[in-house]
């Protein structure tokens, strides 16, 4: 078995780090999933690195895991990226076309990408992701790929995602402690984006929200383009967090009574409902409302769907997404989370699930697992990529990405090709 047929993901959360471990068969459409490994995450807080060590620990763990599961030891993996540093910016390239006869060819497309990237940023962000929303030839706007047309002038409107350099200085760092060479970067909603959204739902209008232990992150499309993506600094742990201040109990009952007893609609659960703390933990005595418990889920997804509502109106588009909402991430399995998605930000929702793989699908069939399963498919299309496929269009959308800049040491620049 080749090298090049192992695909593997590891998605660093602030809640737990999964590694999945595919393999890639020519004759197959779609990977075989043959090794997942969780460890708990201790050493990330809000998508930031607080713990290199705990970090470095949790993201072994969860390789080793992986690697006893399918019996295949991991070298290199595609990375989630996420945290509130996330920051983006539109940007414009201009390139006259270099063949004589005016046909734009895959080097004008590189070309016109790099110079996207010509832009002032800070000196402690890099360039994480060059996004191309359209391509213009002369007077010919709105061109999704101008591959083989002819013109003089091409220009490209791209979205630049930035990220901060200390803290993908400290990702990489743990990667390598970890023994692990790093493939590529890959933007956590985008990740979670590609496993779970529909060429049809990026062409109608839809915004994914992820939301994750530390951070709820997001990504809008439109006419299958990246139209905006944010990371909020608020996630599922906070419910966690305000579960456990108003029961004045522990982090871990709290955790198990979110799980096991929540809800985010109170209207749903009787006020005569009660749980035994006692029964979660034999260390824990008293009896609380779960009405109450409902009550406070409720007050903080409000908070995290009002905050992604606001980034709704910053782009123009609040109410106006035709396909909706798709939520992922662990918190996106509570009871009533849909139907307060749906009236909080007045558009349809529903919980998103990775795409069907082969292999160990029941251990990645969880919203929980759109980002890590994204890598998967991230990678995928680069190792099938300039293979001849059955002639349909790949349903993903067609983006062109680079790693972090070359300044990082250990970093080597790519760009890859998606068609629509």
């Amino acid at each position: 078995m080749s090298k090049k047929d192992i695909i593997v993901g590891i998605d660093i959360g602030s809640s737990n780090v999964r590694t999945v471990i595919a393999q890639v068969f020519p004759e197959e459409e779609m990977p075989r999933i043959i090794g997942v490994g969780t460890a708990e995450s201790l050493g990330i807080r809000k998508g930031i690195i607080v713990d290199l060590e705990e970090t470095v620990k949790a993201i072994s763990e969860s390789v080793e895991k992986a690697e006893k599961n399918s019996g295949r030891a991991v070298e290199k993996a595609l990375v989630n990226l996420g945290g509130n540093h996330i920051t983006s910016q539109d940007s414009k390239g201009v390139i006259a076309v270099g063949r004589a006869d005016g046909e734009v060819t895959e080097d004008d497309i590189m070309r016109v990408i790099n110079a996207a990237q010509a832009i002032s940023i800070p000196s402690n962000k890099e360039i994480i992701h060059v996004i191309p929303k359209s391509y213009s030839l002369d007077d010919q706007r709105g061109i999704k790929d101008p591959l083989g047309m002819n013109g003089v002038r091409l220009e490209v409107d791209a979205m630049i995602i930035e990220g901060s350099t200390p803290f993908v200085r400290n990702l990489i760092k743990c990667i390598e402690q970890a023994r692990i060479n790093l493939d590529s970067f890959v933007l956590s909603p985008l990740a979670a984006a590609k496993a779970t959204l529909s060429k049809r739902q990026k062409e109608l209008g839809v915004i994914l929200v992820d939301i994750g232990g530390g951070t709820t992150s997001l990504a809008v499309f439109e006419e299958n383009d990246l139209l905006h993506t944010a990371v909020l600094p608020i996630g599922g742990g906070h419910i966690t967090n305000d579960i456990a201040i108003g029961l004045r109990t522990s982090i871990d009952v709290a955790e198990k009574v979110k799980l096991e007893y929540g809800n985010a609609l109170p209207k749903e659960i009787g006020k005569k409902e009660d749980i035994d703390l006692s029964v979660i933990d034999a260390n824990e005595e008293g009896i609380v409302s779960r009405y109450h418990v409902a009550e406070i889920i409720e007050a903080r997804l409000e908070e995290i769907f009002s905050l992604v509502n606001k980034e709704l109106k910053l782009i123009g588009r609040e109410k106006l997404l035709p396909a909706g909402v798709v939520l992922v991430g662990g918190t996106s399995k509570l009871p009533g989370a849909v139907d307060l998605a749906k009236s909080i930000l007045s558009l349809p929702a529903q919980t998103g699930f990775p795409l069907p793989l082969g292999g160990l699908v029941d251990k990645v069939d969880d919203p929980a697992c759109a980002t890590v399963v994204g890598l998967i498919l991230w990678g995928m299309e680069s190792v099938s990529y300039g293979k001849k496929g059955n002639g349909e269009k790949n349903w993903l959308a067609k983006d062109i990405s680079t790693s972090v800049g070359s300044s990082i040491s250990g970093m080597r620049k790519w760009i890859e090709k998606f068609l629509p």
